[in-house]
């Protein structure tokens, strides 16, 4: 029987309420209601033909509540006059939760909306967006309000999340609430309190105003002679906040810079030379170091190609880095060490040198083997010194 069900009733205004909006409407003032529900009746020939099975059908929905049918008379040959429902409406709000059993979650909606309105009535368009978000926020939406009330209050603070000094509010709660925070914040703070350019979780002090952690830079002077602390050492590995680091303007005439924190340990003594530490993709640690394009830059990543990725991008911050062991004859001198990327990217890289191009298009084509990689901590140290030496 493909006939409307009181089920197939119900599942059509709870797709409602899952879609919000039934309690959309609670929040813009544009009610849905009444609403006309899709009914399939029987056919002309099922009426002559499944009598019985019509009037089960007719009683079943006759026997739901909260609904409104429309019936029609027809007749027949031999059971007389009778009526069938041609339509079925929802004539209010409240009919609509009753039917599918959400009275108690509408109860709690129109209590956030009632909140909102005498404290931040610049939120209700969102809970209009958002309202089943907003029943899932709802044992912490005041507290979700009091870091908005305070951010308007206090724009663009300049201090650390720590210091938001809000009852029953802590640096975690905000932490675990970024991505909603967000979406209230940019509905109630002024345009020129927020920064449009950050974005994501990981941006969310900076697009607010707050102060982030700040970014740090390891680094180890390779020459004893210029050794920031002990003379006779080189062993010290030091961790500088990029703004120090940028004011530091070292002695040193050579910067390498490598990705593995072991090859970062172990490098070897080097005269007039420090090592710094690298970070992946993203060298915004080294942007206001100005002194580094004045010094002689060689930057050691893995011979594969994302390491040929990060060397571009360094070069967009330094245009005058050199490559170091990312060579030919240091891939095939250790094809017993290849190994296998995971995932090549593939895109252009345009500021690589022509040799370093071509290595490049042969791992991102496959053409020695495919996803080729060779990991630095996999090139012998004796390699390493000898590169040196060269230098």
């Amino acid at each position: 029987m493909s006939w409307t069900t009181p089920a197939d009733l119900r599942t059509q205004v709870n797709r409602l309420w899952e879609r919000g909006e039934l309690l959309a409407g609670l929040a813009t003032g544009a009610s849905l209601f009444p609403k006309r529900l899709v009914l399939k009746s029987p056919t002309s020939a099922e009426i002559t033909e499944r009598f019985e099975d019509i009037r089960q059908w007719s009683s079943s929905l006759r026997a739901i509540a909260h609904c409104r049918l429309e019936m029609r008379e027809f007749r027949h040959r031999v059971f007389g006059t009778n009526a069938l429902p041609v339509e079925v409406w929802i004539d209010s709000f409240e009919d609509a939760v009753a039917f599918i059993g959400k009275q108690r979650e509408a109860a709690r909606f129109l209590s956030l909306l009632d909140v909102t309105r005498a404290r931040e009535p610049r939120l209700v368009p969102w809970l209009a967006k958002r309202p089943l978000k907003a029943l899932e926020l709802a044992e912490v939406w005041d507290r979700l309000v009091d870091v908005c009330l305070w951010l308007e209050a206090h724009p663009r603070p300049g201090i650390y999340l720590r210091q938001i000094d809000i009852a029953d509010v802590h640096t975690k709660f905000i932490e675990a609430h970024r991505g909603v925070l967000a979406e209230l914040l940019d509905c109630v703070l002024p345009v020129n309190s927020v920064d449009p350019a950050r974005s994501g979780l990981s941006q969310f002090a900076a697009r607010y105003g707050l102060r982030e952690k700040p970014l740090r830079i390891r680094f180890r002077v390779l020459d004893a002679k210029k050794a920031l602390f002990d003379p006779a050492s080189t062993e010290q590995d030091v961790t500088l906040d990029a703004t120090s680091f940028a004011h530091l303007d070292l002695d040193v005439s050579r910067i390498f810079i490598t990705e593995n924190e072991i090859n970062f340990l172990a490098f070897p003594p080097v005269d007039d030379s420090m090592v710094v530490f690298g970070a992946g993709y993203g060298f915004e640690m080294l942007a206001n170091a100005n002194w580094l394009s004045h010094r002689r830059i060689c930057y050691w990543g893995d011979i594969d190609t994302h390491g040929f990725a990060i060397l571009d991008q360094l070069r967009h911050q330094f245009d005058h880095v050199e490559s170091f062991l990312m060579d030919r004859e240091t891939l095939l001198a250790f094809q017993s060490q290849w190994d296998r990327e995971d995932k090549q990217t593939l895109r252009d890289l345009p500021r690589l040198t022509r040799d370093e191009r071509a290595l490049y298009d042969d791992l991102r084509d496959n053409r020695l083997r495919k996803n080729l990689r060779l990991e630095q901590e996999k090139i012998s140290f004796g390699w390493v010194e000898a590169a040196l030496e060269k230098m």
